[in-house]
């Protein structure tokens, strides 16, 4: 169990962090851009920094897309999930003792949403292809021997908001999956 115990504490801190700035980068309203270049920076710092002792999944669907691909055992990927959402977790608590309820309420904590007019099937979609394109840049830089993992390096549930939460699960475990099949059973150099 030792053996587990660093490389999750490292994604439970790792996804605590991105958590944490991320949502706070929405409830501060910096801007769309701002929104993005938060999210971004902070995990290309987060994978430089922890991805060396985890694989810096920090995120449960790179990790379902990581073992649907055969590079992870299934008990270190659930662990893994389990970290990755305790972090979430206290980062959306955390963000609870930061900012007044009037500030946070109105972006539900920096949880996502959809937009008006966009369906739960549409929504879905997006999400799978995005996180399609996101496990299969993890598994060309960080996990393929051939990658580039040390050249480039790595540069909302406490809220009660659950409005088509699902789409947040299916599309990401849909992509994820699929990008662990694909990359993990067919690129793969065997």
């Amino acid at each position: 169990m030792d053996k587990a115990l660093k490389p999750c504490v490292a994604e439970a801190v790792a996804t605590f962090a991105f958590c944490f700035v991320g949502a706070a980068s929405i409830i501060n309203n910096v801007g769309l851009l701002g929104i993005a270049i938060a999210h971004g920076c902070m995990m290309a710092v987060l994978i430089s920094a922890l991805g060396h002792i985890s694989g810096g999944h920090n995120n449960p669907a790179v990790t379902f897309g990581v073992w649907v691909g055969g590079k992870i055992s299934g008990q270190m990927a659930a662990l893994y999930i389990v970290s990755q959402l305790i972090g979430a977790v206290v980062a959306g608590f955390m963000l609870r003792l930061v900012f007044s309820e009037a500030t946070w309420q109105v972006v539900n904590l920096g949880t996502p949403g959809l937009s008006p007019g966009v369906s739960v099937r549409t929504g879905i979609l997006v999400e799978t292809l995005l996180t399609f394109f996101l496990v299969l840049v993890v598994y060309g830089t960080a996990i393929d021997d051939r990658g580039t993992w040390k050249a480039i390096a790595g540069f909302g549930l406490a809220a009660g908001y659950w409005a088509n939460h699902l789409v947040y699960w299916v599309g990401p475990l849909l992509g994820g999956g699929l990008a662990g099949l694909f990359y993990g059973h067919f690129l793969i150099k065997r």
